[in-house]
């Protein structure tokens, strides 16, 4: 179709239109549209505060799961400080999803029900594989860092994995507090090593006793009655009375003894 020069209200028409659509690059949308598209498109995530034995702590979710839980001395530091790690934004809501919330209490407390879906996406398949082995300890035991490394199949990769724990973007929730190094210290954490000893505390950890145990060279309990070997921490470990307690400061030396290893912490081969 071609436009007819002759006819001046068609011509003036036409110039309006043009006018228009050049206008069309001074428009700024609304400040509230980005953040609601970048929502509808999960570009954006959500945080409240959470309440844990290590004081508040503030935990980030979105539609796959929990993605980050931190403590810092804010809301616009907690912010700040997941920008500056995920480069994502966020979005504070009052409160958690009674749901969810009603799951995230539970790995704090002895409740054993459902448990919480997780944001791994963005880590390596290595940190990944680190972090749902985690996930298995039991609460109230502890585990080495080479215990870790070879029940994910990597069992020369012990410093990989102290690294991808130091990664860990869900601590507390995904309980890398549970894995101490492997000579039997308690070790360090993303929260420091007094956050450590208190979480662990509260999950029914002796600390004192472990790291005692770790001065004296011991790394594992047998007992005489069913030669079966385990970690201090296992719950057939303590169920065996000190008049039936072998200790042992390796592997090695249970074997060498005639002892076999427990078929539910499975120390073989961690040292």
């Amino acid at each position: 179709m071609t436009m007819d020069r002759s006819n001046p209200r068609e011509l003036g028409r036409s110039r309006a239109l043009l006018q228009q659509l050049r206008s069309l690059g001074d428009v700024v949308a609304p400040a509230t549209i980005l953040p609601v598209v970048l929502e509808q498109v999960g570009l954006v995530e959500f945080y409240a505060v959470l309440q844990t034995p290590i004081g508040a702590a503030f935990v980030a979710y979105n539609d796959h799961g929990v993605s980050a839980l931190m403590r810092a001395p804010s809301a616009a530091d907690f912010e700040r400080q997941f920008r500056q790690r995920f480069g994502r934004s966020l979005r504070r809501v009052a409160e958690l999803p009674a749901g969810l919330r009603s799951m995230l209490h539970q790995p704090l407390s002895r409740a054993k029900r459902s448990s919480p879906r997780f944001d791994l996406r963005r880590l390596s398949e290595f940190e990944r594989a680190v972090l749902l082995k985690v996930l298995q300890i039991p609460r109230g035991e502890v585990r080495p860092y080479a215990w870790v490394a070879r029940e994910i199949g990597s069992p020369k990769a012990v410093r990989a994995v102290g690294s991808a724990l130091g990664r860990n973007p869900i601590p507390l929730l995904i309980p890398c507090h549970r894995v101490i190094r492997n000579d039997g210290n308690a070790g360090e954490y993303s929260f420091g090593r007094e956050a450590k000893r208190i979480v662990l505390a509260a999950e029914g950890v002796d600390v004192e006793a472990l790291e005692e145990l770790a001065r004296s060279g011991t790394r594992y309990y047998g007992s005489d009655t069913t030669h079966i070997y385990c970690f201090p921490t296992c719950r057939n470990a303590r169920r065996i009375t000190a008049r039936h307690r072998v200790p042992f400061g390796s592997t090695k030396a249970a074997a060498v003894a005639g002892y076999r290893p427990c078929m539910v912490c499975r120390p073989a081969q961690a040292s």
